[in-house]
């Protein structure tokens, strides 16, 4: 599974100049973990992580345009981190498997002279076969939608066997998306498909209490409100597999015993849940939020084609506190298995945080300035020495041993 190991994101609201991770400008660092969570006070920049990664996909998938003047974002000025000038900026440093040469895209956005947003730069590169150090090959490089791109597998101008010449027309659109389409440049092709496959989590549980009618569909969407096609899937085209995920995430939901789909006269979907005690069974509708948000998250976790990244946002939110170690352990496991996803998780749970390695935690506090400043907790000698010791996490956060992280 293709593996973000850093990205850097410029002028993006409050994260002016933010690195986690590595990237070809920061090789001395170490790759993201495959389960990060990111804690600090509200306010810090937590949400703005993540909607940033969501902004990547948006681009994708309507053009920087309609990504800046999305409702909840109000346009390029209101995205551009206050007192700054330049364009916003992107670097997302990945590898499509371990063993293969890691791949930088670089994206930079800005407006137009009719004050429209635009894509000013556009930049994938990876390094040459066989070097660990020097100049990474740019295999496609873009301004202002003019430039080269090569085909082909060839990892220097020398030895590339057709060189293309670029001029989108449309500068609103990434040349990934275009080219992204066209068989004869693999790479790009295999970055855009990397990117067009995150997932973010904006779970609603009213949503997935509705009805849809009967009809299997391969993964969850991002509201949650076709869980039960979902579950339908699952259960046709993995019957043996999802007896087993039910039976195992029923032991985890207080009181249920047993979980399975069934339909309407009218040809709907239900999931039925059987209590402990009780012959009769009950359904989504009167499910209570914490219990069916955590459904959703576990049975996400054993989608059989996982999104290559997961981004959830304070999954703690209506779970009782001792639920969360166990989901917190769920989403590490599917993580770090051969075919899980990458999973991004900002949290305000200190039983969260306490299933996770020091190395999988970062800290986002504001300077002076505004800005958000991260930090990884293992990067804190005092945090690693006291780790070290055997002191829980969320013993060090609840004594605010992380709030002067960058300063």
């Amino acid at each position: 599974m293709a593996h973000l190991e850093g990205l850097t994101i410029r002028r993006y609201r409050a994260l002016a100049d933010v690195t986690l991770g590595m990237t070809f400008e920061h090789q001395d660092a170490d790759p993201l973990a495959r389960i990060i969570a990111v804690i600090g006070p509200n306010g810090a920049g937590k949400s703005t992580l993540l909607d940033a990664l969501g902004f990547l996909g948006d681009c994708m998938r309507g053009g920087v345009d309609e990504a800046c003047d999305a409702a909840h974002r109000g346009g390029f000025e209101r995205l551009r981190t206050k007192g700054e000038r330049g364009p916003i900026e992107f670097e997302l440093y990945y590898r499509e498997t371990e063993d293969s040469r890691p791949i930088s895209y670089s994206l930079a956005i800005d407006l137009d002279r009719k004050g429209r947003p635009f894509v000013a730069k556009e930049r994938l590169r990876q390094r040459r076969k066989g070097l660990k150090r020097g100049m990474p090959f740019s295999f496609l490089e873009l301004k202002r939608g003019r430039g080269l791109a090569w085909a082909g597998d060839a990892t220097s101008e020398e030895e590339a066997a057709d060189k293309l010449s670029v001029n989108l027309p449309d500068h609103q659109r990434l040349g990934i998306v275009t080219l992204g389409n066209l068989a004869e440049h693999p790479r790009i092709v295999a970055f855009r498909e990397f990117l067009e496959g995150w997932y973010l989590s904006y779970f609603v549980p009213q949503s997935a209490r509705l009805l849809p009618m009967s009809g299997a569909q391969k993964h969850l969407d991002r509201a949650g409100q076709n869980l039960a096609n979902y579950v339908q899937h699952l259960e046709r085209a993995h019957p043996d597999r999802f007896a087993k995920v039910l039976a195992r995430i029923a032991k985890r939901i207080p009181g249920v015993r047993t979980i399975k789909t069934a339909k309407s006269d009218d040809g709907r979907l239900l999931i039925q849940f059987n209590d402990r005690g009780f012959e009769d069974p009950f359904y989504a509708q009167d499910v209570s939020d914490g219990s069916l948000k955590l459904f959703a998250y576990l049975l996400l976790l054993e989608d059989p084609e996982p999104a290559p990244l997961i981004g959830i946002e304070e999954p703690e939110n209506g779970l009782h506190h001792q639920l969360l170690p166990t989901l917190a352990d769920e989403m590490r496991k599917a993580a770090e298995s051969p075919r899980g996803p990458q999973i991004f998780v900002t949290t305000h749970s200190p039983y969260f945080v306490d299933a996770l390695s020091a190395e999988q935690v970062w800290i986002v506090n504001k300077d002076e300035r505004g800005h958000s400043r991260f930090e990884r907790a293992a990067d804190q000698p005092t945090v690693k020495d006291l780790v070290a010791e055997g002191m829980p996490l969320s013993s060090l956060w609840s004594a605010g041993d992380f709030k002067h992280a960058n300063p």
